[in-house]
């Protein structure tokens, strides 16, 4: 260590005035101030390397030389002698089996673990799905525990300021309509003034750093339930239901959406949308593509949180068939090709395999939803006191990770950014 020697203002210039120059009077040495705000005086680190080994001494006194005399010589302190942990009484004596290869070394501590943890997750890779509604207070959801409709004035912005106290900064809206603004052919989905872009505007007046998208498909607004037109015959129509869906997305980017998520599975609807958009100057916006979305009996929640349950049928036309795989990879090909800037596999954890699928043969970014069905199940088990709730939640969205999504859209986006910032209960 170096000495140091403490003097004032004033001693600087005289010891200056001594030598004629600057500091060159004390050799080589740096001026280190000391510790506080307001200091009358300064530090001079003094670099004589004989002055340094004399200060450096051991706890005993000796010098580092004589330390270092000791271990030449062979004086070592005796070491702690090597004691096992004892197995329970009647642990057979077995003779290790002859393994070169032990993964559970890689596994015994938790520096280890967490040395070589293959997959993270963090809160950037968050999308918190918000219902929104036309009136002031804030309407829970039964089938949703923790999950309420927000009044898009108050509430959602409440919500959203929550969100991003704890790091998650993308969202994505859902509106319950009402009834008397819906009709068979959905026309209030491209309502320059209708729910869903005021909350846009509003929104992005608030916290313009966030990222919005949006939900493009016709059942909130259908009479019917479907995502599309219907026929007299029962049959989803789909390029008048694209037509109509090109609207409704300008509409939301002319609002100040970043990224359209069409969840409608109609047929060309993706390169339908980006020359829509285009068209009008949004070459910014960005398509998240509802790319295998499947004919889940999971979604049951939701519909009862948007009221948006099919009049008759179901969606089977258009929805995949949850025993297909191959398809998904059709259905991928079509929309890189039309131009699509993230594919999104719905639901998420009991379709990891297509996740995966879609991660191996696609180099865009992959979202996951964590659907509502998903969502209750894991609240009602926790709250039941089958699973910790905390724990299953964790890591659900580790599993997403690890499968291959780059952003999870999730219910739970706010209480599990909490926990990963330490501000959550453990």
């Amino acid at each position: 260590m170096a000495s140091t020697v403490s003097f004032s203002p004033a001693n600087v210039q005289m010891l200056q005035a001594r030598s004629g120059h600057g500091h060159a009077a004390f050799g080589s040495c740096s001026a280190v101030p000391r510790a506080g705000p307001r200091l009358r005086s300064t530090a001079i680190r003094v670099s004589s390397e004989q002055e340094a080994a004399a200060a450096v001494r051991a706890p005993s006194g000796r010098t580092i030389e004589e330390c270092e005399a000791d271990a030449v010589a062979g004086k070592f302190p005796a070491p702690p002698p090597l004691v096992r942990p004892k197995a329970p009484e009647g642990t057979p004596e077995i003779r290790p089996l002859d393994m070169a290869k032990r993964p559970r070394r890689n596994r015994k501590s938790p520096a280890l673990r967490a040395a070589f943890q293959e997959t993270s997750i963090s809160p950037a890779n968050f999308v918190l799905p918000l219902f929104i509604h036309e009136g002031e207070e804030d309407a829970p959801i039964g089938a949703m525990p923790g999950c309420y409709r927000l009044g898009w004035r108050h509430g959602l912005l409440e919500e959203v300021y929550k969100a991003r106290d704890v790091g998650v900064n993308s969202f994505v809206l859902f509106p319950k309509v009402p009834d008397a603004l819906k009709s068979p052919t959905g026309d209030e989905a491209y309502n320059d003034n209708g729910l869903v872009p005021r909350t846009i505007r509003l929104l992005k007046d608030k916290f313009p750093d966030i990222v919005i998208y949006t939900d493009v498909a016709l059942d909130p607004y259908s009479s019917d339930g479907h995502d599309g037109i219907v026929r007299e015959d029962g049959v989803i129509m789909n390029d008048e239901t694209v037509y109509q869906l090109c609207k409704q997305a300008v509409s939301q980017a002319r609002a100040g959406a970043d990224v359209v998520s069409p969840s409608d599975m109609m047929d060309g609807r993706i390169g339908a949308l980006r020359s829509a958009l285009d068209a009008e100057g949004f070459h910014d916006v960005s398509i998240m593509s509802y790319t295998a979305k499947y004919a889940s009996s999971f979604y049951g929640p939701f519909r009862e949180a948007l009221d948006s349950n099919p009049r008759f049928g179901d969606k089977k036309t258009y929805q995949m068939n949850p025993a297909n795989y191959r398809e998904a990879l059709i259905e991928t090909a079509a929309d890189e090709a039309e131009g699509a800037d993230i594919l999104l596999v719905k639901p998420g954890l009991p379709y990891l395999d297509i996740i995966r699928l879609l991660r191996d043969n696609s180099a865009l970014p992959i979202a996951a939803y964590q659907v509502s069905g998903e969502y209750s199940m894991i609240k009602a088990a926790g709250a039941l006191g089958m699973v910790d709730e905390q724990k299953v939640m964790m890591e659900s969205l580790m599993c997403l990770r690890r499968a291959g999504a780059d952003v999870i859209l999730t219910y739970f986006a706010r209480h599990a950014a909490a926990v990963l910032c330490g501000m959550g209960p453990k």
